[in-house]
């Protein structure tokens, strides 16, 4: 397994849908978080992107050099972006992070959105454009000078000068769960990722996409994004999911559910039906919460449990061929350390290194006494 993080770019807190206890989201709050995550292990970090976040390209620009290893999942956006233009940052960014990159591709969902961007283009035709954008991008970074006239885009003579770190290209990570967003996965994508759904529907959808990359003559890798909310016991658990919704009112939830019904994304209405806006039917599969899709657009299940229970369903995911969890929770500086310190020693992870060089304080927690080490302490028992 490999363990990703998230850059809350579009805000954070303690409680959903509420000012209350709600946190600024500067340029140092997102350092800190960039720096645990690379300092805990996690393999890299999701940046969101649309008209309520921060841009992504920006601010993973600006995290580079506070980070050593982390590798940062950044949107490209077909349609709202020049596909050379796109691979010239592709391969900047790559370059100067020292092969860094992740390309998260985003169609987008919400035409409300997409029309104040420009985009005007219905569902199927938005998943055209990006397959003609990616292969354009694609040649292009491999090293190939391009000419291309497809229906939506046109492009005389485009290349990238300076080739990237990873080759041929930063892995391109993606999630569609229409048909149309299945055949651009298989036709383009490197990771194909779902949101949080129970394991029979993600082992469909996992089916269905290898069976189309096959038919390509391609191989796709999975991966799945969720938040989490894990203690040491159940019971708290449960507790710190009720919570973090217990500002929710009904009157919020028929809002959201007003937003998301406009949207023509399969997969954003797959979540939504999830719970049906129901608040008494939010666990839809054994340690599986819909809770934070109340009134969060995109990711709306969360792992919920104790550590055991936690990576018991990530290893249940893992067995159907999901390779890579996207995983936030709220606050995320916290939540990082939680997850980290209680689940990481259960999973068998990918390349999990903490930040070299001397330590500041003891890797077995505070003296006893400032004399007795808390592991001799256990071991003479």
């Amino acid at each position: 397994m490999e363990v990703f993080w998230f850059i809350p770019t579009h805000g954070d807190g303690r409680y959903l849908g509420s000012a209350e206890g709600a946190r600024v989201v500067d340029a140092k709050y997102m350092q800190q978080i960039a720096q645990a995550a690379d300092r805990l292990g996690y393999g890299g970090v999701l940046l969101p992107t649309g008209t309520s976040c921060e841009d992504a390209w920006v601010t993973a620009s600006s995290l580079i050099t506070v980070t050593e290893r982390l590798k940062f999942l950044v949107a490209l956006r077909p349609g709202l972006m020049s596909p050379t233009l796109s691979a010239r940052m592709a391969s900047t960014f790559d370059r100067i992070s020292n092969g860094r990159l992740l390309i998260n591709v985003v169609t987008g969902g919400d035409p409300v959105e997409l029309a104040s961007e420009g985009v005007f283009l219905e569902h199927d035709e938005r998943y055209d454009l990006t397959s003609e954008f990616l292969d354009i991008w694609r040649r292009e970074l491999s090293g190939e000078t391009v000419d291309y006239e497809g229906k939506h885009l046109k492009v005389k003579g485009g290349k990238v000068l300076y080739p990237p770190v990873q080759k041929p290209y930063p892995p391109l990570y993606f999630g569609g769960s229409s048909p149309a967003g299945q055949q651009v996965a298989a036709d383009h994508i490197d990771v194909y990722l779902t949101w949080g759904e129970p394991p029979q529907e993600v082992a469909k959808k996992i089916e269905q996409v290898r069976k189309l990359a096959a038919e390509q003559g391609r191989e796709v890798r999975f991966g799945i994004r969720l938040h989490v909310i894990v203690r040491e016991t159940s019971e708290e658990a449960w507790k710190e999911a009720a919570r973090l919704i217990s500002k929710v009112d009904d009157d919020a939830i028929a809002a959201a559910r007003k937003v998301f019904a406009r949207y023509d994304s399969e997969g954003q209405q797959r979540m939504s039906s999830l719970h049906g806006g129901d608040r008494s039917q939010l666990e839809i599969y054994p340690n599986l919460w819909a809770g934070v899709g109340l009134v969060r657009g995109g990711a709306g299940t969360a792992l919920v449990g104790n550590p055991t229970e936690v990576a018991g369903l990530m290893k249940e995911y893992a067995a159907l061929g999901i390779d890579t969890f996207i995983l936030s929770g709220y606050p995320h500086l916290e939540e990082a350390y939680q997850f980290a310190e209680l689940v990481f020693p259960l999973l068998p992870l990918q390349g999990v290194k903490t930040a070299s060089g001397p330590t500041s304080t003891s890797p077995f927690g505070e003296l006893i006494a400032n004399a007795i080490k808390p592991a001799e302490r256990a071991a003479a028992r």
